[in-house]
């Protein structure tokens, strides 16, 4: 076997982040809350990558290729099945859990009269302005009306032999999945009831007055649609016309996941499926009581400190703070941000700086996600305002964010500042922004290199890597791709930036080639690779050769891989681990030996088809030999974890890796993320420490 199938490979991650949801070790709340990234990654899951499966079954040119895609599309359906068990059996184990913390979600059947009588009030007062049922009759073309970002409560109303179907949308924003109930009883004892179980007990108030019936009952269903559009090719359309346009079609997309109560009768599953247009039971899965589980990522903090992670307090980054601004401080050396064990303040604040300094004539920075309340969009605007001129690059086809990036758009092109949609055939991924000053007469930039968006909210629970430089060879060339965003017809040429769709792929093959030359002389080889995603299959059957050529390859992984590990003559030199922890692992880094003068590199695209030969990326050589250090020390680490590092193998069995036993039988338990935020504090220790013995020595110099 030479490649594994991306999308089983994907389920296998999902896994990793289920078994965070089983692992006891794990905080209890925190517990609960990986259930909920689980359930949002199935989402996504289905609305992308299964959606493009189905497109296959349905547009595949010959008969092999079609047998191929319902094959694979099968081996997914019984894969997400058997997950589902996982899930169900997880939930009810953490439900237990909670109870034996005084913490209770419970049902609209478990209310005593007193919450009876409050939730009620509760509907009338909160809740009853948010709900509009949709009644299901011939005239109503339900598949055009279903948002495949909510829960519905399929609600039958029964009246001798004749039923009403009516769909009730669990609200998603304005009000609190989960209501906290007045203590009645047992103020030791906190109960917790879901929305959906609200509606379900003031189902009746809903209807009365307007059907009648003498039964009342409701299902919970959850529908998700392929998330990708077609953007026109109409010239008089532009960019935001087109993507506007898209957005509506995704509203009406085709089917790709109905999930329903198991408990739902048969006659009303059949209902359902007619009106969404459902034919065959592809697709279809049971599953219980409720679906909406990515709200638990926001479940209530509640009960004893130890039911949850304690914070790890941000570090400063001690070479910025010895500055009066952050200009001087990237001129002393390049400075390395690690979200988010480092303030991600630090780059809005030297954004911030940028919108006043008289010295800044020029910001330009690339756009893919930003945060709801964004400081970014606050600053350049600002910048605007000073007489700064202004280039911001947003990507409209940043995937669930394209309204949201129109919007700033909007916002941004008002404020006067120069917006450009990139490169009409190529996403644009990079995370790069250029600052120009005139500094005695002489243009001097500034540059920011990362691996994760400029987002504030995500630079706190993703990992990332953020390069500040005005090294003029790295600076001249993130100018360089700034221009090649504008005018991609234009001819350009990279010698120390890896730049996709230009030169990433040529670049990598002729690293990976030098540890070959470096194995075949006996000289010290080896390559270390971090990605979220390994798919590629030109790049990994590169890293076979290499491997073949005896180059020791170490893989760390966090979603997707398709290589195989340890196949003899293929790959019987890679490893390969994956880390799913408190964090979302994110950075995308490569580390060549070099013949024992390793260089690295700091990217923010994957090896992905998509993201080497069919968008705008940018990888970074690190030449700072401090911050070259620091990133390995990182990495490093990383590859010791023996507590939350599962073994990536052909199985895909997702067993955690084990350290070696030494002479004395007991193993150091290594856990990266948190190991990494102790180094990253004694680094800070020695910072000051050099600060304070500068400042000693300056003061004897003056005496």
């Amino acid at each position: 076997m030479k490649f594994l199938e991306k999308e089983l490979s994907w389920l296998s991650f999902n896994h990793r982040v289920l078994q965070e949801a089983q692992d006891v070790s794990v905080p209890l709340l925190e517990r609960i809350k990986f259930l909920g990234i689980y359930s949002s990654n199935m989402d996504e899951f289905y609305r992308v990558r299964v959606a493009d499966v189905r497109r296959k079954v349905q547009f595949a040119n010959t008969a092999k290729q079609r047998q191929q895609a319902v094959a694979l599309f099968d081996n997914i359906q019984a894969k997400v099945i058997e997950l589902q068990e996982i899930f169900d059996d997880t939930y009810q184990a953490l439900l237990q859990e909670l109870d034996k913390h005084d913490i209770s979600l419970i049902n609209e059947m478990q209310l005593s009269e007193q919450h009876q009588v409050w939730l009620e009030q509760y509907f009338k007062d909160k809740l009853r302005r948010h709900i509009f049922p949709l009644i299901i009759n011939e005239q109503v073309n339900l598949k055009d009306h279903i948002n495949d970002d909510s829960t519905y409560l399929m609600v039958s109303m029964t009246k001798a032999e004749q039923v009403q179907y009516a769909l009730v949308e669990v609200p998603s924003s304005n009000v609190p999945r989960f209501v906290i109930l007045p203590t009645c009883q047992s103020p030791a004892n906190t109960e917790i009831i879901l929305l959906d179980n609200v509606i379900r007990h003031c189902l009746a108030q809903i209807f009365q007055g307007f059907f009648e019936f003498e039964q009342i009952n409701a299902y919970s269903m959850k529908l998700t649609r392929d998330a990708e559009f077609d953007v026109s090719n109409e010239f008089s359309l532009s960019l935001s016309e087109q993507m506007q346009s898209g957005l509506k079609k995704r509203i009406s997309a085709e089917p790709t996941r109905l999930v329903y109560d198991k408990k739902m009768p048969l006659s009303m599953l059949a209902i359902l499926k007619q009106h969404l247009g459902i034919s065959s039971n592809q697709g279809l899965i049971s599953g219980g009581r409720y679906h909406s589980f990515k709200d638990f990522i926001e479940f209530p903090i509640i009960g004893n400190a130890d039911l949850h992670y304690d914070k790890l307090p941000a570090l400063e980054q001690d070479y910025f703070s010895r500055y009066d601004n952050a200009f001087s401080a990237i001129q002393a050396r390049d400075i390395l941000l690690y979200y988010p064990y480092h303030k991600f303040s630090y780059f809005t604040e030297w954004l911030r700086q940028a919108a006043y300094d008289p010295k800044v004539e020029k910001i330009e920075i690339s756009l893919y996600r930003v945060a709801k309340k964004s400081r970014i969009i606050a600053a350049l605007i600002e910048a605007v305002k000073n007489g700064k001129e202004v280039c911001v690059n947003i990507e409209l086809r940043a995937r669930f964010d394209e309204e949201a990036n129109l919007n700033w758009a909007e916002v941004l092109t008002s404020a006067g500042a120069n917006v450009t949609f990139g490169i009409p055939s190529l996403k644009v991924h990079a995370k790069i922004c250029l600052i120009t000053r005139n500094e005695h007469n002489n243009r001097v930039r500034y540059a920011h290199i990362g691996t994760g968006n400029f987002h504030e909210k995500n630079a706190k629970i993703y990992t990332d890597f953020s390069l500040f430089t005005c090294q003029s060879e790295i600076t001249a060339e993130v100018a360089q791709v700034f221009e090649f965003i504008k005018f991609p017809y234009l001819q350009f040429n990279f010698n120390h930036l890896m730049v996709s769709p230009i030169n990433s792929r040529d670049t990598i093959e002729s690293l990976i080639d030098q540890e070959i030359i470096a194995a075949h002389h006996n000289n010290p080889c080896g390559i270390t690779l971090k990605v979220n995603n390994l798919v590629d299959h030109g790049l990994i059957k590169k890293l076979y050769q290499a491997s073949s050529a005896g180059v020791p390859i170490k893989l760390i992984v966090r979603g997707i891989c398709s290589l195989v590990t340890g196949v003899a003559g293929q790959s019987e030199n890679i490893t390969a681990i994956s880390l799913v922890d408190r964090f979302l692992e994110h950075p995308r880094v490569a580390i060549f030996e070099s013949a024992g003068e390793q260089k690295v590199f700091i990217s923010s695209a994957d090896w992905m088809t998509r993201n080497i030969d069919q968008r705008v990326e940018v990888g970074c050589p690190v030449l700072c030999p401090q911050v070259k250090q620091t990133i390995i020390d990182i990495i490093n680490i990383q590859l010791m974890d023996n507590t939350k590092a599962r073994v990536l193998d052909t199985q895909q069995s997702n067993s955690y890796q084990i350290a070696n036993k030494p002479a004395t039988g007991q193993v150091e338990p290594i856990r990266a993320q948190l190991a990494i935020h102790q180094y990253l504090k004694q680094q800070q220790k020695i910072i000051t420490h050099e600060q304070d013995d500068h400042k000693r020595q300056l003061c004897r110099d003056a005496g």
